[in-house]
């Protein structure tokens, strides 16, 4: 066997939250390339729809099926459709989120809850959906950040809470599952990268904020993301669980 088939997920099914756009379509586009079907979740069906098409280029099965992460019972509508039209689950990514920018005297309760209820409540629901249907030798990965260990340059009390918390939530549920039900559970925490979410963060204030923090001084490409989220999900970290990967030119060790 050629390392590189370490990376290939022929046969399998890979749920993809938020999927629609950025990261997430990006993530599902690279599961497809190595092999899988996909299911994409998202709020937007418009979107999902522009993701499915690239899947389906690529000669693979693209089950859509809209949800909010946010509702439990909708996690569970999207493990059940999975196993309906595709049979199996062997990989979920985690990667529907909110971001937030609000400075914390004006942060109301209703959206700072809003935001654990997707980033963490709503990737804690889907781990449990898709784990009871996920035979040994599946992964799961947790879409965190580098705002888990670093402090952000505009207030996101909201975002960086959820993100700690994902990284906390991929420890133990890994220690719950690897052994028992040969789930590895792990997260990734990318950096700052050329995507819509950034572009809406003032240039100024994030290239001061990069050259401050980052050895590389740049941002990261979201190939560069996507390479590392198929690292996890295929069996080339067929040794690995409970870790969190951070893809931050440097962020968080400098």
């Amino acid at each position: 066997m050629s390392i590189l088939d370490l990376y290939r997920l022929d046969g399998r099914v890979a749920v993809v939250t938020g999927a629609g756009s950025g990261l997430g379509a990006a993530f599902a586009v690279a599961l497809a390339e190595a092999g899988a079907d996909l299911v994409l979740a998202a709020r937007r069906a418009d979107r999902l729809a522009t993701t499915a098409s690239a899947v389906e280029a690529l000669g693979r099965r693209a089950l859509v099926v809209p949800a909010d992460v946010a509702d439990p019972d909708q996690c569970a509508h999207v493990a059940e459709q999975s196993m309906a039209h595709l049979g199996r689950i062997d990989v979920l990514v985690n990667n529907a989120g909110l971001g937030t920018a609000v400075p914390a005297l004006r942060e109301r309760p209703e959206d700072f809850r809003r935001v654990l209820d997707v980033n963490l409540m709503g990737a804690y629901w889907m781990a449990q959906e898709c784990a009871r249907r996920m035979e040994p030798g599946s992964s799961i990965v947790n879409v965190a950040s580098t705002l888990a260990f670093i402090a952000p340059p505009a207030p996101q009390a909201a975002y960086a809470a959820s993100k700690a918390g994902l990284v906390g939530i991929t420890r133990d549920l890994s220690a719950q599952w690897a052994g028992r039900k040969g789930i590895r559970v792990n997260a990734l925490a990318p950096g700052y990268v050329r995507t819509e979410m950034t572009e809406d963060v003032p240039s100024e204030l994030l290239d001061a904020f990069i050259g401050a923090r980052s050895p590389l001084n740049r941002l990261g490409e979201p190939a560069e993301i996507t390479a590392a989220m198929l690292f996890l999900a295929s069996p080339a970290s067929g040794y690995v669980t409970g870790s969190t990967l951070a893809v931050d030119g440097g962020m968080s060790g400098h």
